[in-house]
């Protein structure tokens, strides 16, 4: 595996084969996909931790997830045309950048659609900004913490948010509230010349609400059951099955 610093992000590179890029979601960094990675191995996997998330610098100044989607769209020409497998918040930066930059496909795993599908970043906007940064931050990560002793993929998640940037995180919590309530994110998934698909958990990931709206716009659309939001980590194996599937049929 090979380890560089780009556009502001630690990029980790891995294996041979077909590209895919894995971005993942509001306060996780690349770790958290090491475990569908080693399921994969006849694939080239590019990890990103993404700007003030897992191992990359916290920026001067937190930037919104369309910022954020142009400038990994601009980072991204410099790759191999890749599969974008992106979980949660992660799953709208993928739509973001596949309507900017040309992709082989994307794969959106339990991300964000509806008001419904908001969790953490819900908690988030409870604050204003500068108390979030003081105490809010925290607060949320010790109910995370709490939530791990039932929970075993949330002990995961807190021990990446711990790396996160609170700016940033906030910044990105307020952008999927905001996005998530204005019933844009399908229509612009479904509208992607490309090829895509979803990956729900059920009954404990995305809300019914946005599995409703994703059929209706006729977004192909995998259930696995059961499964909750950290489906790669609760199904592995029929996960990976999906992914392998996508890539080598495109």
């Amino acid at each position: 595996m090979t380890w560089s610093l780009e556009h502001g992000m630690v990029v980790r590179r891995s294996g041979s084969g077909p590209s895919i890029v894995w971005i993942h979601g509001l306060g996780e960094s690349s770790v958290s996909f090491e475990p569908v990675v080693e399921a994969l191995p006849d694939f080239t996997h590019v990890l990103v931790d993404l700007p003030g998330y897992g191992r990359s610098p916290w920026p001067d100044e937190a930037v919104g997830l369309a910022e954020t989607g142009a400038r990994f769209a601009r980072w991204l020409a410099n790759e191999q045309p890749a599969v974008l497998v992106g979980h949660s918040m992660g799953g709208v930066l993928a739509t973001f950048v596949a309507e900017l930059a040309p992709v082989r496909g994307v794969i959106n795993v339990d991300g964000n659609i509806t008001r419904g599908d908001c969790t953490f970043s819900l908690q988030a906007t409870a604050y204003p900004l500068d108390e979030f940064c003081d105490i809010g931050f925290a607060e949320v990560r010790a109910k995370v913490y709490a939530e791990g002793a039932k929970r075993p993929e949330l002990q995961g998640y807190h021990a990446a948010m711990t790396f996160a940037s609170p700016a940033v995180f906030y910044k990105h919590a307020v952008d999927l509230v905001e996005l998530s309530t204005s019933d844009t994110l399908g229509p612009r998934l479904a509208g992607l010349d490309t090829r895509k698909l979803f990956v729900a958990g059920v009954p404990d990931g995305v809300c019914a609400e946005t599995r409703a709206r994703l059929d209706a716009l006729g977004v192909p659309l995998l259930a696995v059951e059961p499964a909750g939001h950290w489906v790669y980590l609760d199904q592995l194996a029929r996960f990976a099955e999906a992914v392998r599937t996508f890539v080598t049929e495109g």
